[in-house]
């Protein structure tokens, strides 16, 4: 994650610093592309961590029979980004932003009596604010959405789901400009939402499943050894999609496993800016994993 001190100090200034500023060893020497923009650099790690907590179904359109649910853990894998992604600041500094690999979300989903071939259902992710290391990161989450059954057999499912998550984070995101400035913790917040469409066929105790949808997102990071409010003027606002299994074991444990894509989009672009390419101010590409008792 970013801090636009680049927009509080003069490019001389930023230059004159560069030999002091922090950089990845296993980054150094690698040239500043051609194309990077700061803005463009500073708005893509904000929109990339906010995608990394959005509320993806991760079960099929049907998810539960009627009156029936589940309680576990989903786990949203955040993979690392590369050193083109972590300069920062004119191409003079490095950010870690590999500190969180994996984000767990302790989730419930419950299924309403059946209305004919409609199945409504909810569901709601809380993971509280505890602190690891000095680092404190809370989110909560909560869909609704209707599945609908088809055929003698009611295996072939159609749904749609609305979703929306609040994510907050305190720690140390910005890092200190140099090795010998100390830590301070900064503020980060990202709220998202957005509709999906999904298609499925149950095949007895595994249910294949795929969706599409779009995702708005907005951000919120402040810096806290200076203030300043880093604004993302390029906030993700585009397509998603999903392909995964649903699957129920002995009627008792449910699991569920998808790769989940954002391939890009911008939204409220800055007029002032130069032409931003599709997808180069967020976009994400990973898996997820679900394991719960069914209720």
């Amino acid at each position: 994650m970013s801090t636009l001190r680049a927009a509080m100090m003069g490019l001389g200034l930023a230059c004159a610093s560069s030999a002091l500023a922090q950089v990845d060893a296993n980054c150094a020497g690698i040239a500043q592309p051609e194309n990077y923009e700061e803005q463009v650099q500073q708005d893509f790690l904000q929109n990339y961590t906010a995608l990394g907590f959005t509320m993806s179904a991760l079960h099929a359109p049907v998810p539960h029979e009627a009156g029936r649910g589940s309680i576990g853990l989903d786990l949203a894998v955040l993979p690392p980004l590369g050193c083109k992604r972590r300069f920062v600041l004119d191409w003079t500094k490095t950010e870690e932003t590999n500190k969180l690999p994996v984000i767990p979300k302790p989730r419930l989903t419950f299924a309403f009596p059946a209305l004919g071939p409609v199945r409504l259902y909810a569901g709601m992710a809380y993971l509280p604010p505890v602190t690891v290391d000095n680092n404190r990161v809370t989110l909560i989450s909560g869909e609704f959405g209707a599945g609908f059954v088809f055929g003698s057999s009611e295996k072939f499912q159609l749904g749609a789901r609305f979703h929306a998550t609040s994510a907050k984070a305190v720690a140390d995101i910005a890092t200190a400009f140099r090795i010998s400035d100390p830590a301070v913790l900064d503020y980060f917040q990202a709220n998202t939402f957005g509709l999906d469409a999904s298609v499925g066929y149950a095949l007895g105790t595994v249910t294949p499943w795929a969706s599409v949808g779009v995702t708005d997102v907005s951000t919120l990071f402040v810096v806290g050894d200076d203030g300043v409010i880093a604004n993302n003027l390029h906030p993700y606002a585009g397509p998603v999609a999903s392909v995964g299994v649903d699957g129920l074991v002995k009627d008792r444990f449910r699991w569920g496993a998808e790769f989940y894509a954002a391939p890009g989009g911008n939204s409220r672009p800055d007029p002032e800016a130069s032409n931003v390419a599709f997808g180069r101010a967020g976009h994400l590409y990973t898996a997820r994993f679900r394991v719960a008792v069914e209720l």
